[in-house]
């Protein structure tokens, strides 16, 4: 399940849910990662790794988004950056203990330029890069230009 969030649902719930997902996925093969997402925010990251700790082959997804708030709008190029740079390189640090996480990064500012959008992708990949498990883009192609990953990567944007 991706990106889990219902009013009311507390992590007792969730953890149930995981654990019952994790177990039809166990019928079927030992050798595949699970992929758990958490969505319940800071304040749940040690249930959710204790969680995580008591089973095997597992992944830790977060997601960092950049955008879907109007407090990143507040914040200027270089807010932005510092803002992977400092709080996501602390949250990342704060789950990267176990196994992963795996990070889907995105960013929206407007009136950004291409040295902004530059600067800000080689902070996320900088930081991101951390993740023992790797990181990806979210998405490979989409009309808008700036969630592109192959658009971004052919125009210059993103340098690998």
């Amino acid at each position: 399940m991706n990106e889990p969030l219902a009013p009311g649902v507390t992590f007792k719930t969730l953890s149930k849910f995981y654990q019952a997902g994790y177990n039809a996925v166990r019928k079927y093969t030992s050798t595949a990662y699970v992929i758990l997402s958490n969505r319940l925010g800071p304040a749940s990251n040690k249930e959710f790794l204790r969680l995580a700790r008591g089973l095997s082959r597992v992944v830790i997804d977060v997601h960092y988004y950049s955008l879907y708030s109007s407090d990143f709008e507040k914040l200027n190029v270089q807010q932005n950056i510092d803002l992977i740079n400092n709080q996501r390189a602390s949250q990342l640090q704060e789950v990267t203990p176990f196994n992963g996480p795996l990070s889907f990064v995105e960013w929206a500012v407007k009136n950004a330029g291409m040295g902004d959008y530059q600067r800000f992708a080689k902070a996320q990949i900088d930081v991101y890069g951390k993740a023992t498990f790797g990181w990806g883009y979210w998405s490979y192609k989409n009309v808008n230009h700036h969630w592109s990953f192959r658009w971004m990567i052919s125009n210059n944007y993103i340098k690998l």
